[in-house]
C-alpha cells in the first residue's frame, strides 16, 4: 500500500519506514469515508482496526462494510453463492473495532485519519497518537483541502507522513490523490459552490441547475445532489478554509445559503436533509 506523495517518497529514502512491510492498518473515522477505506485495506489482506468515540457509529460502519461486500459478492459469485459468502467473511475477519485510538496505534503500521475537515481538529489527534505511536508507524490523512504540512506540523515525524485522499464511494472509485493540490477539489468545490450561487441568484432552481448538468454536461450528478451526497458541511469546511487562506478569491466566497443549511443540521444524504430531502 503505497500511501505516500511523491515528496514523501522522496523524505523517507533514507528512513527504515521506507523498507517496513505494512501489515497492521489504523483508519481513524468511522463515516463513509474511514468505512470503505477500512473495506479497502482488509480486502487487500490487511489488518485493520477501524476506530472511532462512538461504539453506535462502529455498529453502522461494520453493517455498511458488510452490505457492501454483499453487493461485490453477488457480482462477483453470481454463479456460486458459496464462495461469495467465503469471500465476504475472509474479508470481516480482517477488520477490528476500537473506541480506544491511541492504544491501537501501539501495534500499528500505518495510520489513515478520515475525520472532520477541520485543522484544529486533525492536529490535535495526530499530536496524541504521535506520542502512542511507534517511531516505524506511517501518519497519512485524508484530506481533501488541507496543506499536509500543517496538518503534520503538530507531530515529530514529518519524514512519515503523507497525504492519502480516497474518493466516495472508496471500493468503487479507482482515484486516491497522493500529490500536493487535490486536483479533483480545486475544481470541484467551486463548481459546486457556484452553482449554489447561481441559485442564490434566483437564476435557477436546483432542480433546474442539477438536470442541465446531467444533461447537458453529461454528468452523472447534478451539483445539488452532489453536495447532499458529498455533505454540506465537509463542503463548508473546505470552502471556508480556503477563503480564510485567500479571502479576495471570488472562487472562495461563502455561500450564505450553505451557511445556513449547515447551522440547521441540514447536511445532506446522511442526515436525511440538505438541499434535496432523502428518505
Amino acid at each position: 500500500m503505497a500511501f505516500v506523495t511523491r515528496q514523501f517518497i522522496r523524505s523517507l529514502s533514507s528512513s527504515a519506514a521506507l523498507h517496513a512491510a505494512i501489515k497492521h492498518v489504523t483508519i481513524i473515522g468511522g463515516g463513509l469515508m474511514g468505512a470503505g477505506i477500512a473495506q479497502v485495506a482488509a480486502s487487500t489482506g490487511h489488518s485493520v482496526v477501524l476506530v472511532d468515540t462512538s461504539e453506535d457509529i462502529l455498529k453502522k460502519s461494520a453493517k455498511g462494510i458488510e452490505s457492501s461486500l454483499k453487493r461485490v459478492a453477488k457480482k462477483k459469485f453470481a454463479e456460486k453463492p458459496e464462495d461469495g459468502e467465503a469471500f465476504i467473511q475472509k474479508i470481516l475477519k480482517n477488520i477490528s473495532t476500537s473506541t480506544d485510538a491511541a492504544s491501537v496505534v501501539q501495534g500499528t503500521d500505518l495510520v489513515v485519519e478520515a475525520i472532520v475537515e477541520n485543522l484544529k481538529v486533525k492536529q490535535d489527534l495526530f499530536g496524541a497518537l504521535d506520542k502512542a505511536a511507534p517511531e516505524h508507524t506511517i501518519f497519512a490523512s485524508n484530506t481533501s483541502s488541507l496543506p499536509i504540512a500543517d496538518i503534520a506540523s503538530s507531530t515529530a515525524r514529518l519524514d512519515r507522513f503523507g497525504g492519502l485522499h480516497f474518493f466516495n464511494p472508496v471500493p468503487m472509485m479507482k482515484l486516491v490523490e497522493d500529490t500536493p493540490g487535490f486536483i479533483v477539489n480545486r475544481l470541484l468545490v467551486p463548481y459546486m459552490l457556484e452553482a449554489v450561487r447561481l441559485h442564490e441568484r434566483g437564476h435557477g432552481s436546483k432542480e433546474d441547475i442539477d438536470v442541465a448538468m446531467k444533461l447537458g454536461a453529461g454528468y452523472p450528478m447534478g451539483p445539488f445532489e452532489l453536495l447532499d451526497y458529498v455533505g454540506l458541511d465537509t463542503s463548508k469546511f473546505i470552502i471556508d478554509g480556503w477563503h480564510e487562506k485567500d479571502p479576495d478569491n471570488p472562487l472562495f466566497a461563502p455561500s450564505p445559503l450553505l451557511n445556513k443549511l449547515v447551522a440547521e443540521g441540514k447536511l445532506g444524504k446522511k442526515t436525511g436533509e440538505g438541499f434535496y430531502k432523502h428518505k
